[in-house]
Parts: C-alpha cells; structure tokens; sequence
C-alpha cells in the first residue's frame, strides 16, 4: 500500500488525535480554546449579517461580543434572584430532606433499597457539607476564573474576525491536491458542533423553563433549584436527564410519594418529548450518534476529565465520527480508482 497517496488521512488522523489529546495534558489550555470555540460559533452567523451589511467584520464581532455579555449577566441576574436564596435553603434543609426519605414507610421496609439509599445519601450529605467548605475556596480562585473569562472572550473575539482565514490557513498546511477535502473536512465538523451546541441550548432552556412551572404550578418547593439541575443535565446526553429525573422524583418524596409518582411521571414525558421530537426536530439527522456511543462517550469523559469530560464527550465523538467517515471515504475512492485504472489498463492491451 504506498503511503504517499493516504498521506493527507494520516495527517489528519495524528493532527486530531494530538488536539484531542492536549484535553489530557494541557485541560485548562484545551477547555478555554474549546468553550472560545463554541462560543464562535455561537455567534458567528449574527455577525456573518452584520459584516454582509457593510458593517466592519471587527466592529460586528466587537458588538455582537458586547450584546452577548450583556445579555448573560442581564440573564445570570435574573437567574440568580431566585435561584441564590432558594438553593441556600436547599442546601440548609438538605440533611433533613434525605432522612424524610430514608424514613418513607415502603422504602424503610426494605433491607435493600434501604442499603442502596443509605449509600447514595451518606455520599450526598458529604457532597453538600463539600459545597459549603469549599465556598471560601471558590472565592479565592474568582480571581483566576475571571482571567481565563477574559481570555476566552478575546480568543472569542479573534475567532469570529479572523476565522475564516485561520481555518483557511489551517487547510493549507495539508497536501495541496486535498486542500478541498480538508477545507470540506472543517466545514462539516464546524457545522455539526454549532447544530450541536445552538440544539442543546435550546433544549436546555426549554426544560428548565418547564419544570420551574411544573414545581411552581404544583406549590413544590426549590422550584428554580430543580429548573437549573434539570436544564444543566440536558447538557449530559441520555445519562444527564436521568440524573435530573431521579433527583427530581425521590426529592418531591418528601411531600407525598403520589406527588413523587406524578413528578416521575412528568420527568418521564418530558423527556420522551425531547428526544423524540424537540432534539430530533432541532439536530435531525445530521449527528446521527447511537445512544449507547453517546454513553460510552460520556462515561470514558468523566473517567478522564471528570464533569467537564462528560459535557465534551458528545462534541469529540462528533469530530472523531467525521474525520473517520472522511478518511474511509477517501480510502474507497482511491481503491475505486484503482480498480478502474486496472480495468482501463486491461481493456486497452489488445489494442497494443
């Protein structure tokens, strides 16, 4: 097999697997190109109308950058105003809540269930006093998040300017003759992960805003509590809507396990309408992830980077699932021309 005519795929399957790998070796570095990354292509198509109009491509991305800003605080103030206060309370009243729990009759009958809940409790009342004890701890480091913020927004800021040049730039560092290929390549991971990321937003926004009318409608408490756990969760594919459900269902135990029911069964709903229509109406098919690679995904992410792993596991099986389907594409078509080569070669022997 010459390699000379699979150099471009060898290039490509050693470049994305060295981006991919500075996640392990350098995750701060990696973390804030990738978030400046999302974020461009977040924006990007507001300040593609603005620089169409004859706007400055750099005053569009400055203001575009500034109206985004504006908006997240104006949103995180919003937020914060209900969700502050009541997840102080929650976390006061936590350890109370978790031996209401424990104490309902048709769990407390059961050895094993009984078991399980006590582990998963123990676990979680260590978790909350963590939160607290470490508070001190977050205030200490505002200092450095700030910074890596600021960076990110900068980086933000040169990437919705000079992206276009620098993925153009990127391309021309491969063989001349797949310069195309290559520019196709980035073109599509670029479009999957903007799908991906405006989708998950959505969806995410979306659910939040229903369950803090669903709690606020039935008069449970720590409505925006569950509304930010539920809408967070979104962000972990298949895995995280569990989790929020879960956590959703044995909480509202508390104050009736009809009511738990209920909500399980409010969980439940939503989530099928989700996954199977929002999520489908919003990415269609053109992910097209199995379920259980999404899992596998996420559960290797956590393994390696913790929480942040498991929000980038989805993002780098889109990018892995591209750049293979490429290079296997190239692959056939080569073999392709190959075998047509021979059949031309043969077919013009006789007239030798």
């Amino acid at each position: 097999m010459p390699i000379k005519k699979y150099r471009t795929s060898i290039l490509l399957a050693i470049s994305f697997t060295v981006l991919l790998s500075t996640f392990w070796f350098m995750p701060q570095l990696a973390f804030i190109i990738f978030i400046s990354l999302l974020l461009q292509l977040l924006l990007l198509p507001v300040v593609d109308r603005l620089a169409a109009k004859k706007i400055p491509r750099s005053l569009a991305a400055g203001l575009v950058l500034l109206c985004f800003i504006g908006l997240g605080l104006l949103l995180l103030a919003l937020v914060s105003k209900s969700f502050i206060p009541t997840f102080s309370r929650f976390v006061m009243d936590f350890p109370q809540l978790t031996e209401q729990i424990q104490n309902i009759p048709w769990l407390h009958d059961s050895e094993f269930l009984q078991g399980q809940l006590d582990d998963i409790w123990g676990e979680m009342k260590n978790a909350s006093t963590e939160v607290l004890k470490s508070s001190l701890t977050m205030l200490l480091s505002l200092f450095s998040k700030a910074i890596d913020l600021v960076i990110i927004l900068f980086v933000t800021f040169y990437l919705l300017k000079d992206g276009e040049p620098i993925k153009k730039y990127l391309a021309s560092l491969f063989p001349t003759r797949d310069y195309s290929r290559v520019l196709l390549l980035f073109n599509r991971i670029l479009l999957s992960l903007r799908i991906y990321i405006c989708s998950q937003l959505v969806i995410c926004c979306i659910t939040a805003v229903i369950v803090f009318l669903y709690f606020t409608i039935r008069d449970l408490p720590y409505a925006s509590v569950f509304a930010v756990v539920s809408g967070i969760c979104e962000f972990i594919p298949v895995l995280g809507p569990t989790v929020a459900s879960a956590f959703g269902s044995l909480l509202t135990a508390t104050v009736n396990p009809i009511v738990a029911l209920q909500t399980a069964g409010f969980y439940l709903l939503l989530t099928q309408i989700n996954h199977n229509f929002v999520y489908p109406t919003l990415i269609g098919k053109s992910l097209n992830l199995h379920p259980i690679a999404i899992i596998l995904g996420i559960v290797l992410g956590g393994e390696l980077l913790s929480a942040p792993g498991m929000f980038l596991a989805v993002p780098f099986i889109v990018i892995c699932k591209l750049v293979i389907e490429d290079i296997y594409t190239d692959r056939v078509q080569i073999r392709q021309q190959e075998k047509a080569s021979r059949w031309l070669a043969k077919k013009n022997e006789p007239n030798k």
